[in-house]
């Protein structure tokens, strides 16, 4: 299917949330977490977890899968196809409930386990990092020694992610160019040839597809997030218009003509076109292009 979207809720969690396919998660792990054949993650179990409300970004943008692996540690895996400004706030709290519901098992903070987050994206989110994979951990400040290991928090940018060397592909640049989408399908088998959890990741898609009760799920997903995104530049756009229209100008219609000089000069500052400035503080066109002269 030509621009299949495999971060899609329903597909990402069929993929890497079922047991039946847990060889795939662990795949996607340790690929990720760069562990070694003498520190693989050799078993997982997932956690039904619905901690939040079914709004249209909880269930339509966002998913997660809670497991515990085999040494006890704790993973959350998030998907996130809407950009989201709060991201770090709202992984550090997660991971926080992550580790913290660990003591319903035992009061001793000795059997704390380590606690890692994965945020999948699928926007530039880490304006100051070129590296599509950055991992956040807790430090000093001045020596950059590390307080604990059990805090662990990676953001993978798919927007950032380039594949360099299909001959030298890591595992974990293979789930990466899987998912970003931007591979054809020819370069995927390649991929395929030396990764063989993205073949079997394939062949998944494949089954998926041909489902005809499965690609209706997913096709019904796909629509309520163009959906979204649409209703989201609509209610901006109206948000804009009324908001300089009505509430600047209710705002300014007691003020003096210095007020309304100043706030001219601020919406221009923050890069609002003249027309726009003129309707909303009731300054003529030319009066305003004064202004952007003089500021």
């Amino acid at each position: 299917m030509e621009n299949f979207n495999r971060l899609n809720d329903l597909y990402f969690k069929k993929l890497l949330g079922d047991k039946n396919r847990k060889n795939l998660t662990l795949s996607f792990l340790n690929a990720i977490l760069n562990k070694d054949e003498r520190e693989y993650f050799t078993d997982i179990t997932f956690l039904d977890k619905d901690n939040e409300p079914l709004t249209l970004d909880g269930k339509l943008s966002k998913l997660d899968i809670r497991a515990d692996l085999n040494d006890g540690t704790q993973v959350d895996i998030e998907v996130q196809v809407c950009p989201f400004k709060f991201m770090a706030e709202r992984s550090l709290y997660y991971w926080s409930k992550m580790y913290s519901e660990q003591l319903e098992k035992s009061a001793e903070y000795k059997k704390l386990k380590k606690a890692i987050a994965i945020n999948l994206l699928a926007f530039d989110y880490l304006e100051d990092e070129q590296d599509w994979h950055n991992i956040y951990n807790l430090l000093n400040v001045k020596s950059h020694n590390k307080l604990t290991d059990h805090i662990e928090i990676h953001f993978l940018e798919l927007p950032k992610f380039t594949l360099k060397d299909m001959r030298k592909i890591r595992t974990s640049e293979a789930w990466l160019a899987y998912f970003s989408g931007r591979y054809t399908k020819k370069e995927l088998e390649e991929i395929a040839m030396t990764t063989p959890a993205i073949k079997e990741a394939v062949e998944f898609e494949n089954t998926f597809l041909q489902d005809k009760i499965e690609r209706r799920a997913y096709e019904q997903r796909e629509k309520a997030i163009r959906d979204y995104y649409s209703y989201m530049s609509a209610y901006k756009e109206e948000g804009l218009e009324q908001g300089l229209k009505q509430g600047l100008k209710q705002g300014l219609q007691q003020g003096k003509l210095e007020e309304k000089f100043r706030t001219a000069t601020n919406l221009l500052k923050m890069g609002f076109d003249i027309e726009t400035i003129s309707k909303a503080v009731e300054l003529s066109r030319e009066k305003i292009q004064e202004l952007s002269e003089k500021k």
